[in-house]
């Protein structure tokens, strides 16, 4: 081979492959047990599983490994700023390390310390109605100002309002987080370039897509799970009743997050998903307050420390995975134990020592025979 490379110059030749959407990618990298050198090497010399594989798309991965080599897709990543980040080596952000769904490769621009405190995701209809932009930039900028780093998708309509709200804060906001359904230079909509900019000057920009990918339809559902999994609340300000907040919203609660939603006028269509939300039982957002409290923030404050330290902050502990199954199955109405078992396939023995624990940590609130979740943040 030559000249030494590391992994991630490997990794990034993968990512790029014609054809590959994430469980691909992550069952290619798999062929290597993880390590991208490794699948590389059986990618470039033809041994991947016939059976797994059409000959037309082994030929072609083939050829795409090789033209251009890691050292010029790797050089090129480095010269646009962007990292490429593999599970279980440096820098992969730990939120997203424990998620079953992670991104076998992940590109960032800009600074990841932005995940390392309380995060909220703000997210909403490309249609937004004034009434849904002007909530998401004030929600955007006064989680800012309280310590929060708001994650959104860069979208139309609510995600760049609420971004705008952040950047609005100036230094004194949290760095905000978008997670972009493209490869990081490809702004799209074009109609976002300056939020796209500010963010990733102020915070980060992460995406699973390669650099020049373009805006694909498919991406974008996929990229709605990230958002979930870096998120410790997320909050639909305004929904349709069908469309990706609401998926954002459903992948969130999977993962034992908190689901919040901004109530909407009952004659605007802009709100029907949402309000379906809040008339489901999801929690309710009247303001920027309500968010902060279901985050852990003390009394809906800013951390003693200040914005960015997160110094003083009174968190409640967060739940193992095992018990994060557990706190998705309890709805914030009282929940049996029945009801719980049917939803985690648990034995009750093991539901009772794991509803002990969320209880004790302030996780859900236990009456006679039953459970309810407070805020599940976790």
């Amino acid at each position: 081979m030559g000249t030494w490379l590391s992994e991630d110059a490997y990794a990034a030749s993968l990512a790029g492959l014609p054809g590959l959407r994430p469980g691909r990618l992550r069952r290619l990298i798999g062929l290597g047990n993880g390590v991208p050198s490794d699948a590389w090497r059986i990618v470039a010399e033809g041994r991947m599983p016939a059976d797994a594989y059409a000959r037309e798309v082994r030929s072609r991965w083939r050829a795409g490994v090789r033209d251009p080599a890691p050292a010029e897709v790797i050089e090129r990543y480095r010269r646009t700023g962007v990292r490429v980040l593999v599970p279980g080596m440096g820098g992969y952000p730990k939120r997203l390390a424990e998620d079953p769904e992670a991104p076998a490769v992940l590109f960032a621009a800009g600074n990841l310390e932005a995940l390392d405190g309380p995060t909220v995701g703000v997210v909403g209809t490309r249609s937004a109605t004034g009434y849904g932009r002007d909530v998401a930039a004030t929600f955007g900028r006064r989680l800012a100002r309280a310590g929060v780093a708001v994650v959104s998708g860069l979208a139309a309509g609510i995600d760049v309002a609420a971004h705008r709200g952040v950047l609005s804060a100036g230094a004194e906001g949290t760095p905000p987080v978008a997670v972009v359904g493209t490869g990081i230079d490809v702004v799209y909509p074009v109609s976002s370039a300056p939020v796209w900019e500010g963010v990733r000057r102020a915070g980060v920009i992460v995406s699973e897509a390669p650099l020049g990918a373009p805006a694909s339809a498919w991406r974008f559902p996929y990229r709605n799970r990230i958002m979930a999994a870096l998120s410790d609340v997320v909050v639909v300000v305004e929904s349709h009743e069908k469309g990706g907040a609401l998926i954002t919203a459903g992948l969130a609660a999977d993962r034992g997050r908190a689901v919040m939603a901004v109530p909407g006028p009952v004659t605007s269509a802009a709100s029907g998903g949402s309000n379906s939300l809040i008339a489901d039982g999801c929690l309710i957002a009247r303001d920027v307050t309500d968010v902060l409290v279901c985050v852990g923030l003390a009394g809906g404050g800013v951390p003693a420390g200040g914005a960015h330290s997160g110094a003083g902050r009174k968190t409640r502990p967060r739940p193992t995975p095992e018990d994060r199954q557990v706190l998705a199955a309890i709805d914030p109405a009282p929940t049996t134990l029945e009801q719980v078992m049917v939803r985690t396939g648990r034995s009750p023995g093991e539901l009772v020592l794991a509803l002990d624990r969320l209880a004790d940590t302030g996780w859900v609130r236990s009456g006679a025979g039953w459970w309810e979740r407070l805020c599940p943040a976790a």
